[in-house]
């Protein structure tokens, strides 16, 4: 307690002291802080973002309405190097003394780490922004500008200082007349090439210029883009957008509002020596298609010894040809005969990239012979090594994981069967520390894992029939072909895993992607069943007690794990060869089904299809949206051959293979993420929701642990440690605690601080249940819309630092709103710093 009030007060000291800082401490007496703009469009107060940025000057910026950042910059001391050596001389007996305490050298130091420090508040804070008549002169003319592009001719804009009641402190109104706007008439368009004529009249619909539009300058930009890219994509190889001149006519009348606009598209000019020729645009078209598999500087003046004609393509190399020429070629987007298209020649590199074979291919150009609209079209690839090794050292955290290193080292062998297939060879190793893992000595690093992974990588579908018709070469079909295996040490049970699995991939559209795993065949086998009770403490618990109410131990005795004391318990319990009462014999047996399920190997032959959609432009973009769906089915094939296999069936009557019972169901998912970027770029709003479901049927009656779904940790609810949260009501009885169904929302509001540091204000709403499976406990049951009560709400903020190729996040979570509290007391019972989760995590949660 005392502990916790230390901390408190000591949040009280900084927050005192930082708010205690002048705002104007550095605002000379003839000078104003810029405390607000107001912008205001015919009287009316505006809030379109364009408009307020185009404002030269903008107050200091805002941490939940204080200004951070202005008053760490004023902590600061200017000339402080000065002020020390004034502070030094203030008494004439004060350098001495520090210089025979310390020494000169440390005394000149001090100097030098108190200007060091006041250079970084100045650099991690922000300067006051001082009203500068100049800046607000030219934000008054880019606002009259802004409206005059949207057609506002005659719009008219001033400004006005209103001082504040507050010293040295003021605001700007900017107030812009926009008048009345004007539209576009007739819409004139003078193509000199008739072949540009042409091809515009077939998509002249597609114009952003409309008469009757608003004028609108950014349309007319829009729509040169939207021509060049039109006719290079329609055979036009040297169009140019200098060429596309349109002109607006004026209204004279000043009455109308109305502008007629013409659109010329001249002949191409070009110099040829001294003068300026201008030459018509025609069509181009690809008459021969020349790749070079091995090229390279050195070789570029050598005659190529060997070369292959195959299709439409002429193949060459300065050796024997190492590739099959369809491998390359279904690479290629450009063919003899075609019109030229700059489409084509992208997806060209696209595709010979997504080979990992070559290096970034050259692609150029040039004319046949005389011709004037004819074509070559010359690939030049150089090929990467046969074999490449690789080594990778990563940091890693996980919901289960505090800590981790891995350690990975792959091979690589290229152009496996002649077709640009991959084989990568890969061995990995991690060490890691969890707290969730029983370990008597409660060592750093309790985790290890060691595994080896196989796979092959086709750059087409890897199929009996061809699959060109249903899934075209643009969208990049590929096929992964994966074997591996893992042993774990002292992650719950240690456990060993076999992996197998063959993957499609393809990308019909650039923000639509699919994944098909026509086969996925997981094998676990818990290596140390015998440690159950040890980490599944809660369990133990539970039996204990009832061994000792029952008299099977004295109340001063516990069950000894390591003699199988507890089992023998569980033995004669069930076997009745001790009698217990009906409340005691149902905990013995809910023990025992919890055991017997987290214990058992497990045979999981899945197939599975994933659906992405990002609407995501660029790195840069901060308003965008993901959808991710997902359908698994699992064990229906083995299910169908069980009875003419004649598989045999365990105690339980479940159909075997290999002596496991194997895993049946059917599980589904959707995500959907949301980004919103709000006025100032730093400022993004986030939004996730999650659904997601499994139902055992057939051979099982319930989901493996491991396709299982747990409620808390750093990218989940952050309110609640990983596994501790659920299954519904039933108050996270056990150490690791999963279900069938989870339902989760998170919203957060992120934010610039200073420098690399941003903040973050989160709320994280969610659970998980039990639905159709064997479970009884019906605080652990989804009973439909009734069951939404117990979705848990935990809020909280968080402090992140950019690093620009990774962030690193710390977020503390307190548990707003619990279910595991009777109905009418779950609101703020553990809201405090004392019960709230610590989360360090790597990157954004969403």
């Amino acid at each position: 307690m005392k502990s916790f009030l230390a901390k408190i007060s000591l949040f009280i000291i900084i927050g005192v002291y930082v708010t205690s800082c002048n705002s104007i401490k550095y605002v000379k007496e003839d000078e104003l802080l810029l405390t607000k703009n107001e912008l205001t469009v015919n009287g009316e107060v505006s809030s379109d973002p364009d408009a307020l940025s185009q404002m030269y000057q903008k107050p200091n910026s805002r941490l939940l309405n204080f200004p951070l950042r202005l008053h760490i910059y004023n902590l600061a001391e200017k000339n402080s190097d000065s002020t020390y050596q004034a502070w030094l001389d203030r008494n004439p007996k004060r350098r001495q003394r520090l210089n025979n305490a310390l020494s000169k050298k440390q005394v000149r130091e001090l100097g030098n780490y108190k200007t060091g420090f006041n250079k970084w508040l100045q650099k991690t804070g922000e300067a006051p922004v001082i009203i500068d008549q100049k800046k607000t002169k030219k934000t008054t003319n880019r606002l009259k500008v802004y409206y005059q592009n949207k057609g506002y001719f005659n719009a008219n804009a001033d400004f006005e200082v209103i001082p504040s009641e507050k010293e040295r402190r003021a605001s700007i109104q900017y107030r812009v007349d926009t008048g009345n706007p004007y539209f576009l008439d007739s819409i004139q368009v003078a193509i000199k090439s008739p072949d540009l004529d042409s091809i515009y009249n077939l998509y002249k619909d597609a114009s952003f210029l409309k008469q009757g539009k608003q004028y609108n300058t950014g349309d007319f930009y829009d729509e040169r883009e939207r021509l060049t890219v039109l006719f290079r994509n329609s055979g036009i190889y040297n169009f140019q957008l200098n060429s596309i001149k349109p002109t607006v006519g004026i209204d004279s009348t000043g009455n109308d509002y109305k502008l007629p606009v013409l659109l010329k598209i001249n002949n191409l000019n070009e110099r040829k020596g001294d003068s300026i020729v201008e030459t018509e645009y025609k069509v181009h078209r690809i008459k021969e298609v020349n790749i070079y598999t091995d090229y390279t500087f050195a070789n570029s003046r050598s005659k190529f010894i060997d070369s292959v004609q195959y299709d439409d393509f002429t193949i060459y190399s300065n050796d024997k040809l190492r590739f099959r020429p369809k491998a390359i070629t279904d690479a290629v987007f450009m063919h003899a005969g075609d019109i030229y298209r700059d489409n084509d020649r992208t997806l060209t590199y696209k595709h010979i990239n997504n080979l990992r074979t070559f290096k970034y291919p050259n692609i150029q150009y040039e004319y046949a012979n005389d011709s004037l609209t004819d074509l070559i079209a010359n690939i030049y690839l150089q090929p990467r090594k046969k074999f490449s090794l690789g080594f990778d050292i990563d940091i890693t955290h996980s919901n289960i994981q505090d800590y981790g290193f891995s350690f990975s080292t792959s091979l690589i062998s290229r152009n496996v069967f002649r077709g640009a297939e991959t084989l990568e060879i890969a061995a990995r190793g991690t060490l890691g520390a969890s707290r969730d893992v029983a370990d008597s000595e409660d060592q750093f690093f309790n985790i290890a894992e060691i595994g080896v992974d196989f796979r092959l990588n086709f750059p087409r579908f890897f199929f009996p029939f061809n699959t060109d018709k249903i899934i075209p070469k643009y969208m990049l079909p590929t096929t992964v072909l994966s074997l591996g295996t893992s042993n774990q040490q002292n992650i719950g049970l240690d456990r060993q895993t076999f992996t197998g699995f063959i993957r499609y991939n393809w990308q019909p559209t650039k923000k639509n992607t699919f994944n098909l795993e026509l086969f996925n065949l997981q094998f676990i086998r818990n290596l140390n069943t015998s440690n159950y009770f040890n980490v599944y403490t809660s369990s133990y618990d539970r039996l204990n007690s009832v061994a000792q109410s029952s008299n099977y131990i004295d109340n001063d005795e516990s069950l000894n794990i390591a003699s199988g004391q507890t089992d023998q318990f569980i033995e004669d319990v069930i076997s009745n060869n001790f009698e217990v009462t009906p409340s005691e014999l149902s905990t013995v047996l809910s023990v025992n089904q919890r055991k017997f399920r987290l214990t058992q190997d497990n045979l999981i032959a899945a197939s599975k299809i994933n659906f992405l959609h990002n609407s995501k432009e660029n790195i840069a973009d901060n308003t965008f949206f993901q959808f991710r769906t997902e359908l698994e089915l699992a064990g229906n094939f083995l299910s169908a051959i069980a009875g003419v296999a004649n598989l045999e069936k365990d105690s339980r009557g479940k159909y075997e293979l290999f002596g496991v019972p194997f895993t049946q169901y059917i599980k589904t998912e959707f995500d959907y993420i949301k980004h919103w970027e709000l006025s100032r770029k730093e400022d993004v709003l986030a939004f996730r929701t999650f659904f997601g479901i499994a139902i055992p049927y057939g051979n099982s009656e319930n989901i493996p642990f491991a396709r299982s779904y747990f409620g808390g940790g750093s990218n989940d609810n952050r309110a609640w440690a990983a596994y501790q949260l659920g299954p519904g009501r039933s108050a996270s009885l056990l150490d690791f605690n999963e279900a069938n169904l989870k339902l989760t929302t998170n919203l957060e509001y992120r934010f610039d601080l200073f420098g690399s540091f941003k903040g973050a204000l989160f709320a994280d709403a969610g659970n998980i249940w039990n639905v159709f499976d064997d479970i009884e406990d019906e605080d652990q049951k989804f009973n439909g819309f009734d069951s939404l009560r117990d979705i848990a709400l935990g809020t909280g903020f968080g402090l992140r630092y950019d690093f620009s190729f990774f962030v690193l996040r710390f977020d503390i979570g307190f548990k707003t709103y619990d279910p595991a509290y009777p109905i009418g007391n779950r609101w703020f019972n553990d809201y405090n710093f004392g019960n709230a989760v610590y989360n360090i995590g790597i990157n954004y949660p969403f």
